[in-house]
């Protein structure tokens, strides 16, 4: 009689090679949908709530089809959220601006970046500017003492970081020189702030000619472009950086990776639809290229204890 042991073990054996025959995987290999029966998206605050979403439920789509698992978006109240979502695993995927990246890298959360933005002139770059309304006398930062100034949250690249170390570098301490300073929660607040006269200026990120915040927000008609006119712009700020969290599974990790850096040429339509046909596609990055912008963030850091605010 054969052994009860050799007998289990041949049928396994069995089953194994019939599977990968089959082109089925081994059941470890598949865990992470056990485990991930639902990933979530999540993105900061950039524009309103229905514009994000119609920019981004496609991609979730999009992501979905490419994963086989369900791909949920969530658009965060604020920048903190999203930072705080992937600290607790709530989040699975992001997309950061650089400063809230590094804001999340330096309090401990683990997270990756993998993919950047890439602008329509093939930069890996964009810069603050700050606006005012056309009509105003305003010409110069400078001309703005003792009015009142939009940011746009603590962990806004171009709505706070990059303007404070600016301001820094031209001698000037916002929370004395202007008459008031106020976070309007958003790009778009802060641009509207300005419109509705509650703000003699704000800052805001801009690419190039043909893409910014103020643009997008003129082609919803929200506000008039020519109505407002730039009287400062930064150096160049490294783009904006998609993360996952570090302790996801390395082939689910490949398999999102792989999905957004092809999106453009998988779903062009769906790309499209994310930044109006006015960007490039996605490229690899890592931390390294964020470095600056995490060295940034604790110089402004120094800068605000040293004021007290």
């Amino acid at each position: 009689m054969l052994n009860r042991r050799l007998v289990i073990a041949g049928v396994a054996g069995l089953a194994l090679a019939n599977g990968l025959a089959l082109g089925t995987k081994p059941a470890e290999a598949q865990d992470w949908k056990s485990k991930y029966p639902e990933l979530v998206f999540g993105i900061i605050p950039a524009e309103n709530a229905s514009a994000t979403t119609a920019r981004y439920t496609p991609f979730t789509e999009y992501l979905s089809r490419q994963l086989g698992t369900k791909v949920t978006l969530r658009i965060a109240n604020d920048y903190a959220a999203v930072i705080e979502g992937q600290r607790s695993e709530n989040i699975h995927i992001a997309m950061y601006g650089p400063a809230s990246y590094a804001r999340a890298y330096t309090t401990g959360v683990k997270t990756e970046p993998f993919a950047i933005e890439i602008s329509s002139d093939g930069t890996r770059g964009y810069y603050s500017v700050l606006y005012v309304k056309a009509d105003s006398p305003y010409q110069k930062l400078e001309d703005l003492e003792g009015k009142n100034l939009c940011l746009v949250d603590p962990n806004s690249t171009s709505g706070n970081n990059v303007p404070r170390f600016a301001m820094n570098k031209m001698s000037i301490d916002p929370d004395k020189f202007f008459s008031k300073v106020v976070y309007a929660g958003s790009h778009e607040n802060a641009v509207i702030a300005v419109d509705q006269g509650t703000c003699d200026a704000a800052f805001n990120w801009w690419n190039d000619e043909k893409e910014s915040n103020l643009l997008r927000m003129a082609s919803r008609g929200i506000v008039k472009a020519e109505n407002f006119r730039i009287i400062f712009k930064s150096d160049q700020i490294v783009n904006s950086p998609m993360a996952y969290l570090s302790s996801l599974p390395a082939d689910l990790k490949a398999k999102i990776r792989d999905a957004v850096l092809n999106l453009a040429t998988n779903d062009k339509a769906v790309f499209d639809g994310i930044y109006g046909g006015k960007q490039l596609p996605f490229q690899p990055t890592e931390h390294k290229e964020y470095e600056p912008v995490v060295e940034l963030i604790k110089f402004v850091d120094s800068l605000r204890k040293k004021s007290g605010t």
